[in-house]
């Protein structure tokens, strides 16, 4: 369900119908909620051949049957006109477009639907799509809201309508353009990648107490004790007497070494994250619609025909 547009500065509703029928049921639901014939408006475009304007409400006989319908009598009452649009060709329209549409005179178009479209305020990029929607034998039903635009917009796409904002919507959708040509969209499926963190790993930095065994080189001191003897040739004794235990004690000292340990710093460790740019190759399937044009019998098609294959009898 597509919302409506509470804000829009037009009061006029437009809906396009593929059913010609739900676009009557649509008319008549309109009518029971309020809204006037004034109004309302439906056009639709009949078959060659089938309507022959002969004044203002006026077809053959045989024609009107086929043109108007079970469903369209209904509508017989509200003024069901029939006439010419110039390259549309026939159309039924009933309501205040209608009058725009046919001239009183001979009940061919005076104007087109564009025109007539304008008029009612709306756009004509928008018009033009609608001519070529009803070319395309669509029904439009066209409500002046006067201040009921969120009602009328729900209760016309309750019955299946789109509009030109809507139609890029439609899945499968063959959209007529102003020209009398039919577009068709072929779309295909494309790839997007998209990118998240996620948490790839975990790095610990901790530090270990290794032992190990050192050996250091000192140098050290130590005094040693040198006699030395020499021959001394009757030199008379500083003291006559000779006393047994006369003794010299001389101190030897040398140098000890002792191992202290202390803790210095010998190298620091800085750790931090840094981005690395990277390409990985990702992949997926895709689909994609292709156009082929089928002929059947002698028929001359123009323009790429690379897709077009005869269709087997």
């Amino acid at each position: 369900m597509v919302k409506a547009k509470t804000a829009n500065s037009r009061s006029v509703v437009v809906g396009v119908f593929e059913d010609r029928q739900r676009a009557q049921q649509c008319v008549e639901e309109l009518r029971r909620s309020g809204f006037r014939e004034d109004q309302v408006s439906l056009v639709s475009k009949g078959q060659e051949g089938e309507v022959q304007a002969q004044g203002n409400k006026a077809i053959t006989g045989a024609a009107a049957g086929a043109a108007v319908g079970a469903g369209a009598a209904a509508l017989a009452s509200l003024g069901m006109t029939f006439g010419i649009i110039p390259v549309i060709g026939p159309i039924l329209a009933v309501g205040p477009l209608a009058a725009a549409l046919i001239s009183a005179a001979g009940g061919a178009a005076a104007g087109g639907l564009v025109g007539a479209l304008v008029g009612l305020g709306i756009p004509e990029e928008e018009a033009k799509y609608y001519e070529g929607e009803l070319h395309g034998g669509r029904t439009l039903v066209t409500v002046h809201a006067d201040g009921r635009y969120d009602e009328a917009y729900a209760i016309i796409h309750r019955f299946g309508a789109y509009n030109y904002e809507t139609a890029a919507t439609r899945t499968g959708t063959a959209t007529a353009k102003a020209e009398g040509g039919t577009t068709v969209q072929v779309r295909e499926e494309e790839l997007h990648a998209r990118k998240q963190p996620v948490q790839a790993g975990e790095v610990r930095v901790h530090k270990d107490v290794v032992t190990e065994q050192k050996t250091l080189q000192v140098p050290v001191q130590r005094e040693e004790v040198v006699v030395e003897r020499h021959p001394v040739a009757g030199h008379q004794a500083s003291t006559g007497d000779i006393r047994p235990g006369e003794e010299i004690r001389i101190p030897v000292k040398e140098e000890q070494v002792r191992v202290e340990k202390e803790a210095v710093v010998k190298e620091e460790v800085k750790v931090g994250k840094r981005k690395v740019q990277d390409t990985e190759t990702v992949g997926g399937t895709v689909r994609k619609e292709e156009v082929r044009v089928e002929q059947e019998g002698d028929v001359n098609v123009r323009g790429d025909t690379k897709s077009s294959t005869p269709r087997k009898k």
